[in-house]
Protein backbone atom coordinates (compact mmCIF):
# COMPACT_ATOMS: atom_id res chain seq x y z
CA UNK A 1 0.00 0.00 0.00
CA UNK A 2 1.29 3.74 -0.86
CA UNK A 3 2.28 5.51 1.96
CA UNK A 4 3.05 9.28 2.61
CA UNK A 5 5.82 11.01 4.54
CA UNK A 6 4.66 12.80 8.44
CA UNK A 7 5.30 16.49 8.40
CA UNK A 8 8.59 17.15 10.65
CA UNK A 9 7.87 16.92 14.36
CA UNK A 10 7.39 20.48 15.97
CA UNK A 11 6.09 21.82 19.45
CA UNK A 12 2.84 20.43 20.44
CA UNK A 13 0.87 23.85 21.28
CA UNK A 14 -0.93 26.05 18.85
CA UNK A 15 -3.14 29.61 19.17
CA UNK A 16 -2.87 30.61 23.03
CA UNK A 17 -0.98 27.57 24.43
CA UNK A 18 -3.89 25.57 23.66
CA UNK A 19 -3.35 21.57 22.21
CA UNK A 20 -5.42 21.52 19.13
CA UNK A 21 -7.93 18.67 18.73
CA UNK A 22 -5.72 15.41 17.93
CA UNK A 23 -6.38 13.86 14.36
CA UNK A 24 -8.54 17.08 13.40
CA UNK A 25 -5.90 19.23 11.37
CA UNK A 26 -2.68 18.96 9.36
CA UNK A 27 -0.69 21.23 11.39
CA UNK A 28 1.69 20.69 14.44
CA UNK A 29 1.00 17.53 16.74
CA UNK A 30 -1.46 15.99 14.18
CA UNK A 31 -2.32 12.39 13.63
CA UNK A 32 0.48 12.76 10.66
CA UNK A 33 3.20 12.90 13.58
CA UNK A 34 1.87 9.43 14.95
CA UNK A 35 1.77 5.88 13.17
CA UNK A 36 -1.59 5.55 14.74
CA UNK A 37 -2.28 2.24 12.49
CA UNK A 38 -0.41 0.46 15.43
CA UNK A 39 -4.06 0.93 17.08
CA UNK A 40 -6.26 -1.03 14.56
CA UNK A 41 -8.18 -4.55 15.26
CA UNK A 42 -9.72 -3.53 12.14
CA UNK A 43 -8.94 -2.14 8.42
CA UNK A 44 -11.23 -1.15 6.02
CA UNK A 45 -11.05 -1.91 2.24
CA UNK A 46 -12.63 -0.99 -1.10
CA UNK A 47 -14.27 -3.59 -2.32
CA UNK A 48 -16.14 -4.10 -5.33
CA UNK A 49 -19.81 -5.75 -5.10
CA UNK A 50 -22.24 -6.75 -7.27
CA UNK A 51 -25.12 -4.57 -8.11
CA UNK A 52 -28.44 -6.11 -7.72
CA UNK A 53 -29.67 -4.87 -11.05
CA UNK A 54 -26.76 -6.30 -12.57
CA UNK A 55 -27.34 -9.69 -11.02
CA UNK A 56 -31.47 -9.98 -11.90
CA UNK A 57 -30.48 -9.13 -15.56
CA UNK A 58 -31.39 -12.17 -17.50
CA UNK A 59 -29.26 -10.88 -20.48
CA UNK A 60 -25.96 -10.06 -17.93
CA UNK A 61 -25.71 -6.37 -19.00
CA UNK A 62 -23.10 -4.47 -16.82
CA UNK A 63 -26.26 -2.10 -15.66
CA UNK A 64 -24.45 -0.18 -13.35
CA UNK A 65 -21.66 0.59 -15.47
CA UNK A 66 -23.82 1.97 -18.45
CA UNK A 67 -25.68 4.05 -16.18
CA UNK A 68 -22.58 5.20 -15.23
CA UNK A 69 -21.37 6.68 -18.54
CA UNK A 70 -24.47 7.82 -19.14
CA UNK A 71 -24.61 9.95 -16.20
CA UNK A 72 -22.41 12.68 -17.54
CA UNK A 73 -24.35 12.78 -21.04
CA UNK A 74 -21.78 10.25 -22.97
CA UNK A 75 -24.37 8.49 -24.29
CA UNK A 76 -22.36 6.94 -27.07
CA UNK A 77 -20.10 5.29 -24.67
CA UNK A 78 -23.08 4.12 -22.78
CA UNK A 79 -24.36 2.35 -25.52
CA UNK A 80 -20.95 0.89 -26.22
CA UNK A 81 -21.16 -0.58 -22.76
CA UNK A 82 -24.61 -1.77 -23.20
CA UNK A 83 -23.72 -3.64 -26.92
CA UNK A 84 -21.09 -5.48 -25.35
CA UNK A 85 -23.85 -7.68 -23.59
CA UNK A 86 -27.17 -6.76 -25.73
CA UNK A 87 -27.30 -6.43 -29.98
CA UNK A 88 -30.92 -4.92 -29.15
CA UNK A 89 -31.11 -2.45 -26.43
CA UNK A 90 -33.64 -0.40 -28.82
CA UNK A 91 -35.92 -3.36 -28.42
CA UNK A 92 -35.13 -4.64 -25.31
CA UNK A 93 -35.66 -1.15 -23.83
CA UNK A 94 -39.85 -1.78 -24.72
CA UNK A 95 -40.40 -5.67 -24.73
CA UNK A 96 -38.11 -6.16 -21.46
CA UNK A 97 -40.26 -6.62 -18.46
CA UNK A 98 -37.17 -5.17 -16.43
CA UNK A 99 -36.80 -7.90 -13.50
CA UNK A 100 -33.40 -5.40 -12.69
CA UNK A 101 -36.05 -2.60 -11.65
CA UNK A 102 -37.65 -4.92 -9.07
CA UNK A 103 -33.88 -5.70 -7.62
CA UNK A 104 -32.64 -1.95 -7.44
CA UNK A 105 -31.68 -1.13 -4.54
CA UNK A 106 -33.40 2.58 -5.04
CA UNK A 107 -36.55 1.21 -4.71
CA UNK A 108 -36.43 0.93 -1.19
CA UNK A 109 -35.34 4.92 -0.80
CA UNK A 110 -38.01 6.32 -2.92
CA UNK A 111 -38.75 4.57 -6.17
CA UNK A 112 -36.32 2.46 -8.78
CA UNK A 113 -34.06 3.73 -11.57
CA UNK A 114 -35.89 3.67 -14.92
CA UNK A 115 -33.33 1.76 -16.12
CA UNK A 116 -35.28 0.12 -19.15
CA UNK A 117 -36.55 3.43 -20.42
CA UNK A 118 -32.72 4.64 -20.24
CA UNK A 119 -32.02 1.11 -21.90
CA UNK A 120 -34.32 2.19 -24.70
CA UNK A 121 -33.28 5.67 -25.10
CA UNK A 122 -29.66 4.86 -25.65
CA UNK A 123 -31.06 2.07 -28.61
CA UNK A 124 -33.06 4.66 -29.65
CA UNK A 125 -30.21 7.24 -30.06
CA UNK A 126 -27.73 5.27 -31.73
CA UNK A 127 -29.90 4.39 -34.33
CA UNK A 128 -30.35 8.10 -34.84
CA UNK A 129 -26.99 9.12 -35.12
CA UNK A 130 -25.76 5.96 -36.94
CA UNK A 131 -23.78 4.11 -34.23
CA UNK A 132 -21.95 1.18 -35.26
CA UNK A 133 -20.63 -1.91 -33.25
CA UNK A 134 -16.87 -1.87 -32.84
CA UNK A 135 -14.79 -3.34 -35.21
CA UNK A 136 -14.98 -7.26 -35.20
CA UNK A 137 -11.81 -9.51 -34.22
CA UNK A 138 -10.04 -11.49 -37.04
CA UNK A 139 -11.41 -13.92 -38.29
CA UNK A 140 -10.57 -17.21 -37.23
CA UNK A 141 -11.75 -19.00 -40.18
CA UNK A 142 -14.20 -21.19 -38.12
CA UNK A 143 -18.07 -21.15 -39.10
CA UNK A 144 -20.73 -21.49 -37.32
CA UNK A 145 -24.13 -22.36 -37.85
CA UNK A 146 -27.22 -20.30 -36.00
CA UNK A 147 -30.71 -22.37 -36.48
CA UNK A 148 -33.10 -19.47 -35.53
CA UNK A 149 -33.39 -15.93 -35.71
CA UNK A 150 -35.26 -14.93 -32.87
CA UNK A 151 -33.53 -13.40 -30.00
CA UNK A 152 -31.43 -15.92 -28.82
CA UNK A 153 -29.73 -16.57 -32.68
CA UNK A 154 -29.21 -13.29 -33.41
CA UNK A 155 -27.33 -12.66 -29.91
CA UNK A 156 -25.46 -15.97 -30.38
CA UNK A 157 -24.57 -14.56 -34.05
CA UNK A 158 -23.67 -10.98 -33.11
CA UNK A 159 -21.62 -12.42 -30.29
CA UNK A 160 -19.82 -14.88 -32.50
CA UNK A 161 -18.81 -12.84 -35.15
CA UNK A 162 -17.33 -10.25 -32.74
CA UNK A 163 -15.12 -13.08 -31.70
CA UNK A 164 -14.09 -13.21 -35.74
CA UNK A 165 -16.07 -16.17 -36.32
CA UNK A 166 -18.25 -16.77 -40.00
CA UNK A 167 -21.37 -16.88 -38.82
CA UNK A 168 -24.84 -18.08 -41.17
CA UNK A 169 -28.17 -17.85 -39.63
CA UNK A 170 -31.22 -19.76 -41.09
CA UNK A 171 -34.46 -19.22 -40.39
CA UNK A 172 -37.60 -20.57 -41.91
CA UNK A 173 -39.96 -17.23 -41.76
CA UNK A 174 -39.20 -14.42 -44.73
CA UNK A 175 -38.26 -12.23 -42.43
CA UNK A 176 -35.48 -12.15 -39.38
CA UNK A 177 -36.46 -11.57 -35.92
CA UNK A 178 -38.80 -14.84 -34.50
CA UNK A 179 -41.48 -13.89 -31.70
CA UNK A 180 -40.06 -10.31 -31.65
CA UNK A 181 -41.77 -10.10 -35.20
CA UNK A 182 -44.13 -12.61 -35.12
CA UNK A 183 -45.50 -12.46 -31.51
CA UNK A 184 -44.97 -9.14 -30.22
CA UNK A 185 -47.43 -6.58 -31.62
CA UNK A 186 -46.18 -3.76 -33.49
CA UNK A 187 -47.69 -1.05 -30.68
CA UNK A 188 -45.42 -3.00 -28.39
CA UNK A 189 -42.32 -2.96 -30.86
CA UNK A 190 -42.46 -0.96 -34.06
CA UNK A 191 -40.96 -3.03 -36.87
CA UNK A 192 -38.75 -0.48 -38.16
CA UNK A 193 -36.91 -0.21 -35.18
CA UNK A 194 -36.59 -4.05 -35.07
CA UNK A 195 -35.50 -3.86 -38.97
CA UNK A 196 -32.89 -1.31 -37.97
CA UNK A 197 -31.12 -3.58 -34.76
CA UNK A 198 -31.33 -6.77 -37.56
CA UNK A 199 -29.77 -4.92 -40.21
CA UNK A 200 -26.71 -3.23 -38.07
CA UNK A 201 -25.84 -7.70 -36.89
CA UNK A 202 -26.09 -7.86 -40.78
CA UNK A 203 -23.93 -5.19 -41.29
CA UNK A 204 -21.11 -6.64 -39.60
CA UNK A 205 -20.98 -9.77 -41.72
CA UNK A 206 -23.76 -11.86 -40.27
CA UNK A 207 -25.25 -14.02 -43.74
CA UNK A 208 -28.59 -14.60 -42.97
CA UNK A 209 -30.34 -17.37 -44.93
CA UNK A 210 -34.33 -16.92 -44.59
CA UNK A 211 -37.41 -18.40 -46.18
CA UNK A 212 -34.85 -21.94 -45.24
CA UNK A 213 -36.39 -24.36 -43.05
CA UNK A 214 -34.28 -26.83 -41.45
CA UNK A 215 -35.84 -30.37 -40.94
CA UNK A 216 -33.29 -32.27 -40.00
CA UNK A 217 -29.79 -31.29 -38.02
CA UNK A 218 -28.01 -34.10 -38.71
CA UNK A 219 -27.79 -33.55 -42.57
CA UNK A 220 -25.98 -29.81 -41.53
CA UNK A 221 -23.69 -31.74 -38.41
CA UNK A 222 -22.59 -34.04 -40.92
CA UNK A 223 -21.76 -32.08 -43.80
CA UNK A 224 -18.67 -30.33 -43.03
CA UNK A 225 -19.63 -27.15 -43.50
CA UNK A 226 -20.13 -26.06 -40.40
CA UNK A 227 -17.20 -26.25 -37.34
CA UNK A 228 -20.67 -25.95 -34.35
CA UNK A 229 -24.20 -25.28 -34.48
CA UNK A 230 -26.29 -23.33 -32.29
CA UNK A 231 -30.23 -24.10 -32.01
CA UNK A 232 -32.39 -21.38 -31.47
CA UNK A 233 -35.79 -21.97 -32.93
CA UNK A 234 -38.08 -20.80 -30.42
CA UNK A 235 -41.12 -21.62 -29.23
CA UNK A 236 -43.94 -20.84 -31.80
CA UNK A 237 -46.36 -24.04 -31.97
CA UNK A 238 -49.68 -22.86 -29.71
CA UNK A 239 -50.29 -25.61 -27.48
CA UNK A 240 -54.35 -26.90 -27.89
CA UNK A 241 -56.05 -28.09 -25.17
CA UNK A 242 -59.50 -30.10 -26.09
CA UNK A 243 -62.17 -28.47 -25.49
CA UNK A 244 -65.81 -29.88 -26.89
CA UNK A 245 -66.96 -28.01 -29.91
CA UNK A 246 -69.95 -27.61 -32.49
CA UNK A 247 -68.82 -27.74 -35.86
CA UNK A 248 -69.61 -24.58 -36.24
CA UNK A 249 -67.58 -23.12 -33.71
CA UNK A 250 -64.66 -20.92 -34.63
CA UNK A 251 -61.62 -21.53 -32.45
CA UNK A 252 -57.92 -20.47 -33.33
CA UNK A 253 -54.70 -20.11 -31.46
CA UNK A 254 -53.39 -16.89 -30.25
CA UNK A 255 -49.87 -17.68 -31.64
CA UNK A 256 -51.42 -18.33 -35.61
CA UNK A 257 -53.28 -15.51 -34.46
CA UNK A 258 -50.45 -13.16 -34.15
CA UNK A 259 -48.68 -14.81 -36.88
CA UNK A 260 -51.23 -14.00 -39.43
CA UNK A 261 -51.77 -10.34 -38.26
CA UNK A 262 -48.46 -9.48 -39.18
CA UNK A 263 -48.13 -11.76 -42.36
CA UNK A 264 -51.25 -9.41 -43.67
CA UNK A 265 -49.62 -6.35 -42.10
CA UNK A 266 -46.60 -6.57 -44.15
CA UNK A 267 -48.14 -7.95 -47.46
CA UNK A 268 -50.54 -4.58 -46.98
CA UNK A 269 -53.41 -6.54 -46.59
CA UNK A 270 -56.79 -5.81 -44.06
CA UNK A 271 -56.01 -8.16 -41.54
CA UNK A 272 -59.61 -7.49 -39.87
CA UNK A 273 -60.76 -8.64 -43.18
CA UNK A 274 -58.89 -11.37 -43.62
CA UNK A 275 -58.88 -12.95 -39.82
CA UNK A 276 -62.88 -12.75 -39.40
CA UNK A 277 -62.80 -12.82 -35.56
CA UNK A 278 -65.93 -11.49 -35.59
CA UNK A 279 -67.81 -8.55 -33.48
CA UNK A 280 -66.75 -10.61 -30.04
CA UNK A 281 -63.72 -12.46 -29.44
CA UNK A 282 -62.71 -14.33 -26.20
CA UNK A 283 -59.64 -15.21 -25.43
CA UNK A 284 -58.60 -18.00 -23.08
CA UNK A 285 -55.32 -17.84 -20.88
CA UNK A 286 -53.56 -15.44 -18.56
CA UNK A 287 -50.13 -15.11 -20.28
CA UNK A 288 -48.87 -11.94 -21.64
CA UNK A 289 -49.41 -13.88 -25.21
CA UNK A 290 -53.46 -13.89 -24.02
CA UNK A 291 -52.95 -9.71 -23.45
CA UNK A 292 -51.43 -9.49 -27.07
CA UNK A 293 -54.12 -11.55 -28.48
CA UNK A 294 -56.67 -9.78 -26.87
CA UNK A 295 -55.72 -6.31 -27.28
CA UNK A 296 -55.10 -6.99 -31.36
CA UNK A 297 -58.45 -8.31 -31.65
CA UNK A 298 -59.80 -4.91 -30.75
CA UNK A 299 -57.78 -3.32 -33.07
CA UNK A 300 -58.78 -5.58 -35.69
CA UNK A 301 -62.18 -3.89 -35.36
CA UNK A 302 -63.62 -6.36 -32.66
CA UNK A 303 -66.12 -4.65 -30.32
CA UNK A 304 -65.62 -6.10 -27.45
CA UNK A 305 -62.16 -8.89 -26.27
CA UNK A 306 -62.89 -10.67 -23.43
CA UNK A 307 -59.95 -12.65 -21.60
CA UNK A 308 -61.34 -15.52 -19.47
CA UNK A 309 -58.93 -17.27 -17.07
CA UNK A 310 -59.00 -19.78 -14.46
CA UNK A 311 -57.33 -18.11 -11.65
CA UNK A 312 -57.60 -14.37 -10.02
CA UNK A 313 -55.41 -11.57 -11.52
CA UNK A 314 -52.73 -11.80 -8.76
CA UNK A 315 -51.74 -14.82 -9.70
CA UNK A 316 -52.00 -13.97 -13.87
CA UNK A 317 -48.43 -15.21 -15.17
CA UNK A 318 -49.34 -12.03 -17.29
CA UNK A 319 -47.03 -8.81 -16.28
CA UNK A 320 -48.99 -6.30 -14.41
CA UNK A 321 -48.22 -3.75 -17.05
CA UNK A 322 -49.54 -5.29 -19.58
CA UNK A 323 -52.98 -6.06 -17.60
CA UNK A 324 -52.55 -2.18 -16.74
CA UNK A 325 -52.59 -1.57 -20.78
CA UNK A 326 -55.10 -3.91 -21.08
CA UNK A 327 -57.45 -2.19 -18.87
CA UNK A 328 -57.19 1.04 -20.17
CA UNK A 329 -57.91 0.01 -23.69
CA UNK A 330 -61.33 -1.71 -22.52
CA UNK A 331 -60.35 -5.18 -23.00
CA UNK A 332 -62.97 -6.94 -20.44
CA UNK A 333 -61.87 -9.84 -17.94
CA UNK A 334 -63.67 -12.99 -16.59
CA UNK A 335 -61.31 -14.06 -13.51
CA UNK A 336 -61.81 -17.82 -12.02
CA UNK A 337 -63.86 -18.88 -15.01
CA UNK A 338 -62.73 -21.73 -17.67
CA UNK A 339 -64.11 -22.79 -21.48
CA UNK A 340 -66.80 -25.38 -20.94
CA UNK A 341 -67.72 -26.28 -24.37
CA UNK A 342 -67.76 -23.77 -27.64
CA UNK A 343 -70.55 -23.36 -30.08
CA UNK A 344 -71.47 -21.29 -32.82
CA UNK A 345 -72.03 -17.66 -31.54
CA UNK A 346 -71.26 -18.53 -27.52
CA UNK A 347 -69.24 -20.37 -25.25
CA UNK A 348 -70.09 -22.59 -21.91
CA UNK A 349 -68.18 -21.17 -19.25
CA UNK A 350 -67.82 -22.67 -15.85
CA UNK A 351 -67.13 -20.63 -12.39
CA UNK A 352 -63.95 -21.96 -10.68
CA UNK A 353 -62.62 -21.43 -6.87
CA UNK A 354 -59.64 -21.71 -5.57
CA UNK A 355 -58.58 -24.45 -2.83
CA UNK A 356 -56.60 -24.09 -0.24
CA UNK A 357 -53.41 -24.36 -2.07
CA UNK A 358 -54.58 -21.74 -5.27
CA UNK A 359 -55.17 -24.22 -7.46
CA UNK A 360 -58.37 -23.95 -9.51
CA UNK A 361 -61.29 -26.09 -9.48
CA UNK A 362 -64.89 -26.52 -11.05
CA UNK A 363 -67.41 -25.31 -9.19
CA UNK A 364 -70.69 -26.74 -11.32
CA UNK A 365 -71.98 -23.34 -11.67
CA UNK A 366 -72.29 -22.12 -15.38
CA UNK A 367 -73.50 -19.72 -17.47
CA UNK A 368 -73.65 -19.11 -21.28
CA UNK A 369 -70.98 -16.33 -23.30
CA UNK A 370 -71.98 -15.11 -26.45
CA UNK A 371 -68.30 -15.02 -28.41
CA UNK A 372 -67.79 -15.06 -32.20
CA UNK A 373 -64.53 -16.68 -32.15
CA UNK A 374 -62.49 -18.00 -29.35
CA UNK A 375 -58.72 -17.76 -29.04
CA UNK A 376 -56.82 -19.97 -27.02
CA UNK A 377 -53.31 -18.74 -25.44
CA UNK A 378 -52.31 -21.52 -23.29
CA UNK A 379 -48.67 -21.71 -23.96
CA UNK A 380 -46.07 -22.35 -26.55
CA UNK A 381 -44.50 -25.33 -27.49
CA UNK A 382 -41.00 -25.92 -29.62
CA UNK A 383 -40.95 -27.88 -33.22
CA UNK A 384 -37.91 -30.29 -32.21
CA UNK A 385 -38.80 -32.47 -34.92
CA UNK A 386 -35.51 -31.18 -36.85
CA UNK A 387 -33.31 -32.97 -33.70
CA UNK A 388 -35.27 -36.66 -34.39
CA UNK A 389 -32.44 -39.02 -34.08
CA UNK A 390 -29.38 -37.08 -32.79
CA UNK A 391 -27.12 -39.56 -31.11
CA UNK A 392 -26.69 -38.10 -27.52
CA UNK A 393 -29.17 -35.26 -27.64
CA UNK A 394 -31.73 -35.89 -24.76
CA UNK A 395 -35.34 -34.36 -24.42
CA UNK A 396 -37.71 -34.04 -21.13
CA UNK A 397 -41.03 -32.22 -21.23
CA UNK A 398 -40.64 -31.01 -24.37
CA UNK A 399 -37.20 -29.24 -24.42
CA UNK A 400 -33.87 -30.35 -25.23
CA UNK A 401 -31.65 -30.42 -22.30
CA UNK A 402 -28.10 -29.18 -22.13
CA UNK A 403 -25.14 -28.60 -19.44
CA UNK A 404 -23.47 -25.02 -17.97
CA UNK A 405 -22.13 -24.98 -21.41
CA UNK A 406 -25.07 -24.78 -23.43
CA UNK A 407 -23.94 -28.03 -25.18
CA UNK A 408 -26.14 -30.64 -25.62
CA UNK A 409 -25.14 -34.59 -25.01
CA UNK A 410 -23.88 -34.57 -29.04
CA UNK A 411 -20.45 -32.79 -29.24
CA UNK A 412 -20.55 -29.35 -31.09
CA UNK A 413 -24.30 -28.75 -30.46
CA UNK A 414 -25.75 -26.22 -29.03
CA UNK A 415 -29.09 -24.71 -27.73
CA UNK A 416 -30.90 -21.71 -26.05
CA UNK A 417 -33.46 -19.93 -26.13
CA UNK A 418 -37.47 -21.24 -25.70
CA UNK A 419 -36.58 -24.65 -26.38
CA UNK A 420 -34.07 -25.49 -23.25
CA UNK A 421 -35.51 -25.17 -19.91
CA UNK A 422 -35.69 -21.69 -19.05
CA UNK A 423 -38.40 -18.61 -18.70
CA UNK A 424 -39.32 -17.96 -21.76
CA UNK A 425 -38.49 -13.87 -22.74
CA UNK A 426 -36.76 -12.04 -24.86
CA UNK A 427 -34.49 -10.82 -22.56
CA UNK A 428 -33.86 -14.32 -21.43
CA UNK A 429 -33.15 -15.35 -24.92
CA UNK A 430 -30.54 -12.25 -25.42
CA UNK A 431 -28.63 -13.98 -22.23
CA UNK A 432 -28.43 -17.65 -23.61
CA UNK A 433 -27.16 -16.37 -26.93
CA UNK A 434 -24.61 -14.51 -25.38
CA UNK A 435 -23.48 -17.32 -22.75
CA UNK A 436 -23.70 -19.85 -25.28
CA UNK A 437 -21.95 -17.75 -28.10
CA UNK A 438 -19.15 -17.56 -25.23
CA UNK A 439 -19.05 -21.26 -24.69
CA UNK A 440 -18.73 -22.33 -28.57
CA UNK A 441 -16.04 -19.75 -28.57
CA UNK A 442 -13.90 -21.61 -26.59
CA UNK A 443 -15.32 -24.98 -27.71
CA UNK A 444 -13.85 -23.59 -31.08
CA UNK A 445 -10.24 -23.07 -29.40
CA UNK A 446 -10.46 -26.60 -27.91
CA UNK A 447 -11.13 -25.17 -24.33
CA UNK A 448 -14.21 -24.98 -21.81
CA UNK A 449 -15.33 -21.72 -20.76
CA UNK A 450 -14.68 -20.99 -17.61
CA UNK A 451 -17.70 -18.38 -15.52
CA UNK A 452 -16.16 -15.70 -13.44
CA UNK A 453 -16.56 -15.64 -10.17
CA UNK A 454 -18.99 -13.59 -9.11
CA UNK A 455 -18.86 -10.90 -6.21
CA UNK A 456 -21.19 -10.56 -3.29
CA UNK A 457 -24.67 -8.92 -3.93
CA UNK A 458 -24.21 -5.16 -3.17
CA UNK A 459 -26.98 -4.81 0.09
CA UNK A 460 -29.00 -1.96 1.06
CA UNK A 461 -27.96 -1.97 4.27
CA UNK A 462 -24.33 -0.97 3.66
CA UNK A 463 -25.73 2.15 1.74
CA UNK A 464 -25.44 5.44 3.49
CA UNK A 465 -29.16 6.89 1.58
CA UNK A 466 -28.99 10.03 3.40
CA UNK A 467 -26.40 11.68 0.76
CA UNK A 468 -29.55 10.38 -2.36
CA UNK A 469 -32.26 13.49 -2.45
CA UNK A 470 -35.87 11.57 -3.36
CA UNK A 471 -36.03 12.45 -6.84
CA UNK A 472 -38.99 10.57 -8.91
CA UNK A 473 -38.36 8.16 -11.81
CA UNK A 474 -39.30 9.85 -14.76
CA UNK A 475 -42.26 8.63 -16.77
CA UNK A 476 -42.67 7.22 -19.97
CA UNK A 477 -45.98 8.79 -21.51
CA UNK A 478 -48.52 6.09 -23.01
CA UNK A 479 -51.25 7.08 -26.24
CA UNK A 480 -55.20 7.72 -24.50
CA UNK A 481 -56.15 4.82 -24.26
CA UNK A 482 -59.08 4.71 -26.21
CA UNK A 483 -57.57 6.35 -28.74
CA UNK A 484 -54.79 4.04 -29.32
CA UNK A 485 -56.69 0.58 -29.04
CA UNK A 486 -57.88 1.52 -32.61
CA UNK A 487 -54.23 1.64 -34.56
CA UNK A 488 -50.90 -0.41 -34.25
CA UNK A 489 -49.08 2.85 -33.13
CA UNK A 490 -46.78 2.11 -30.20
CA UNK A 491 -48.17 2.77 -27.12
CA UNK A 492 -45.56 3.51 -24.84
CA UNK A 493 -43.02 6.32 -25.85
CA UNK A 494 -40.04 7.24 -25.11
CA UNK A 495 -37.87 9.60 -22.83
CA UNK A 496 -36.19 12.94 -23.69
CA UNK A 497 -32.80 13.24 -23.52
CA UNK A 498 -33.23 15.55 -20.39
CA UNK A 499 -35.64 13.03 -18.19
CA UNK A 500 -32.86 9.97 -19.29
CA UNK A 501 -29.77 11.61 -18.10
CA UNK A 502 -31.84 12.36 -14.43
CA UNK A 503 -33.09 8.67 -14.67
CA UNK A 504 -29.12 7.24 -15.28
CA UNK A 505 -28.05 10.24 -12.42
CA UNK A 506 -30.25 8.41 -10.03
CA UNK A 507 -28.41 5.51 -9.78
CA UNK A 508 -27.18 5.29 -6.64
CA UNK A 509 -23.76 2.54 -8.04
CA UNK A 510 -24.47 0.28 -5.27
CA UNK A 511 -21.32 -1.44 -4.27
CA UNK A 512 -18.87 0.04 -5.95
CA UNK A 513 -17.41 3.33 -5.95
CA UNK A 514 -17.53 6.41 -7.92
CA UNK A 515 -14.86 8.62 -6.82
CA UNK A 516 -16.97 10.91 -4.80
CA UNK A 517 -14.51 12.08 -2.10
CA UNK A 518 -16.72 11.40 0.73
CA UNK A 519 -13.95 8.74 2.43
CA UNK A 520 -11.16 11.20 1.32
CA UNK A 521 -13.03 14.50 3.19
CA UNK A 522 -14.29 12.98 6.40
CA UNK A 523 -11.47 10.99 7.01
CA UNK A 524 -10.00 12.06 10.59
CA UNK A 525 -6.34 10.50 10.08
CA UNK A 526 -6.03 12.01 6.41
CA UNK A 527 -5.05 8.25 5.89
CA UNK A 528 -7.30 7.92 2.37
CA UNK A 529 -4.97 8.97 -0.81
CA UNK A 530 -6.87 10.32 -3.46
CA UNK A 531 -5.58 8.27 -7.02
CA UNK A 532 -5.82 9.10 -10.72
CA UNK A 533 -9.44 9.83 -11.95
CA UNK A 534 -10.78 6.75 -12.19
CA UNK A 535 -8.27 5.18 -10.37
CA UNK A 536 -10.04 5.93 -7.21
CA UNK A 537 -8.20 6.02 -3.62
CA UNK A 538 -6.18 3.60 -1.57
CA UNK A 539 -5.37 3.61 2.27
CA UNK A 540 -2.11 4.86 4.08
CA UNK A 541 -2.48 1.83 6.95
CA UNK A 542 0.37 3.28 8.78
CA UNK A 543 -2.20 6.09 9.77
CA UNK A 544 -5.69 4.52 9.31
CA UNK A 545 -6.43 3.63 13.13
CA UNK A 546 -9.41 1.85 11.88
CA UNK A 547 -12.53 4.04 13.63
CA UNK A 548 -14.97 3.00 9.98
CA UNK A 549 -15.85 6.40 9.49
CA UNK A 550 -15.22 6.31 5.94
CA UNK A 551 -17.31 3.01 5.98
CA UNK A 552 -20.22 4.99 7.69
CA UNK A 553 -20.52 7.58 5.30
CA UNK A 554 -19.31 5.71 2.03
CA UNK A 555 -22.86 6.72 0.05
CA UNK A 556 -22.48 3.57 -2.48
CA UNK A 557 -21.44 1.09 0.48
CA UNK A 558 -17.64 0.12 -1.26
CA UNK A 559 -16.14 -0.06 1.45
CA UNK A 560 -15.92 -2.33 4.56
CA UNK A 561 -14.22 -3.19 7.87
CA UNK A 562 -11.66 -6.32 8.00
CA UNK A 563 -10.19 -8.07 10.99
CA UNK A 564 -6.63 -6.47 10.95
CA UNK A 565 -4.13 -8.66 9.83
CA UNK A 566 -1.95 -10.71 12.29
Amino acid sequence: MTTISAPEAAPAGGGAGKVRPFAVTLATASSLANKTGAWRVERPVYRDFLPPCNDACPAGENIQKWLYDAEDGSYERAWRTLMQDNPLPAVMGRVCYHPCQTACNRGKVDEAVGINAVERFLGDEALRQGWQPDPCAPDTGKHVLVVGAGPAGLSAAYQLRRRGHAVTVRDAAPKAGGMMRYGIPAYRLPRDVLDAEIARIEGMGVHFVLNSKVDNITSELDSGEFDAVFLAIGAQVGRRTYIPAGEAARILDAVTLLKDVEDDREAGDDAADQLMLGRRVVVYGGGNTALDAARTAKRLGAEEAIIVYRRTRDRMPAHDSEVVEALEEGIQMRWLSTVQHADAGKLRIEKMELDETGFPQPTGQFEDLEADSLVLALGQESDLGLVDGVEGLTIEDGVVQVDDQFMTGHPGLFAGGDMVPSQRTVTVGIGHGKQAARAIDAYLRGEVYQHPERHRLADIGAINSWYYSDAPQQVRERLEGARRSQTFDEVVQGLSADDALFEARRCMSCGNCFECDNCFGVCPDNAVIKLEPGKRYAFNYDYCKGCGICVEECPCGAIEMVPELS
